[in-house]
C-alpha cells in the first residue's frame, strides 16, 4: 500500500458513519451483509448508506458481489491488513519496542 492509498483509506474511515459501517462489515466477516441489513442496524437511510458504501469502496476497503437479487457487501480484509501493516511498519525505528505481533485478520475466504 502506498501513501496516496493510505490517505484515501484513512480519509474514508475518518467519518463516523463510514467507520461504523466498516466495523459492522468486519464483524460480519466473509458472510457479508446486505444494504438493507446495514441500513437497519446503523439507522441510516438507503441514500446515505449508498453514499458511504461508495466512499469505502473507492478507498478499496469494501467490495460487493451480487447474489441473486441482492448485493452482498464485505470488508476487504486484505486492504485492512495492508493499512495496518503500513501504519506499523518500522515501528520504533525498527527496534523491538513492542513484543506484540502486528494484528492481522485472516480471511476465511480467498476473495475477501
Amino acid at each position: 500500500m502506498n501513501e496516496p492509498d493510505v490517505v484515501q483509506a484513512l480519509g474514508a474511515l475518518a467519518q463516523e458513519t463510514r467507520l461504523r459501517l466498516f466495523r459492522l462489515l468486519v464483524v460480519a466477516g466473509p458472510q457479508g451483509l446486505t444494504p438493507g441489513h446495514m441500513a437497519d442496524t446503523l439507522g441510516v437511510s438507503a441514500t446515505a448508506l449508498s453514499f458511504h458504501l461508495k466512499g469505502l469502496s473507492h478507498a478499496g476497503l469494501v467490495h460487493s458481489e451480487r447474489d441473486g437479487r441482492h448485493l452482498i457487501y464485505r470488508a476487504s480484509i486484505a486492504a485492512m491488513n495492508e493499512l495496518l501493516a503500513f501504519l506499523t511498519a518500522e515501528c520504533c525505528q525498527g527496534q523491538p519496542c513492542l513484543n506484540l505481533p502486528v494484528p492481522v485478520c485472516a480471511p476465511a475466504c480467498s476473495d475477501c
